[in-house]
């Protein structure tokens, strides 16, 4: 049976918005690309109609991570008052219910150990994303210039990054609240003042 172009696309954004949960979720060397096809009722081999290979998947998924991340951080921000833009930013990222959801939450912050062991061609689409979205949110930040901006907010990511690691670490509820906590009282003061 043949099926219409539309239908492959579909198929294949399917497999992209399943595998961008999955590997955020368990990482990119725990999803067997067998198991996902088939959560999808889709054949292993069907896969290879759609991706030439998991790599190509896996920076395809972790594209569509980042743009859900950004739909949720857009959502925010718009419902913002206005000049409370990046407090809300803050505040969603360091919440706890985007530590408790790797699987829909920012790809950095759930595959950060594991980035820099990817192939060249996986992290180069991973910086490509990474460096929009730094750009994008970057014009909520201080700086005289779009380049301190830009700095600015790489120092702020990077730490919202660790501080959701730790907090997804810690083995208590309390704990988790208090690194979030703290985590978003300095950077409101740091950034948002």
């Amino acid at each position: 049976m043949r099926y219409s172009p539309e239908h492959k696309q579909e198929t294949r954004r399917r497999i992209v918005r399943a595998a961008a949960r999955q590997f955020r979720r368990r990482g990119g060397k725990g999803l067997a690309i067998a198991d996902l096809m088939r959560e999808l009722d889709l054949t292993h081999g069907g896969f290879y109609k759609h991706f030439e290979s998991k790599q190509q998947l896996l920076a395809e998924a972790i594209t569509k991570g980042f743009d859900e991340m950004e739909a949720g951080i857009v959502d925010a921000v718009t419902k913002a008052k206005p000049g409370t833009e990046l407090k809300t930013i803050i505040e969603y990222y360091l919440s706890l219910e985007h530590c408790a959801n790797p699987g829909t939450g920012c790809p950095i912050a759930a595959l950060a150990s594991e980035i820099a062991h990817y192939p060249r061609v996986v992290r180069i689409e991973i910086d490509r994303a990474m460096q929009q979205r730094v750009k994008r949110i970057a014009t909520f930040l201080p700086g005289e210039t779009a380049k301190e901006q830009e700095r600015n907010c790489l120092v702020l990511l990077s730490g919202m990054v660790g501080a959701v690691n730790l907090a997804r670490a810690a083995i208590d509820l309390e704990s988790r609240k208090t690194i979030l906590e703290a985590s978003r009282d300095f950077y409101i003061k740091a950034f948002c003042n």
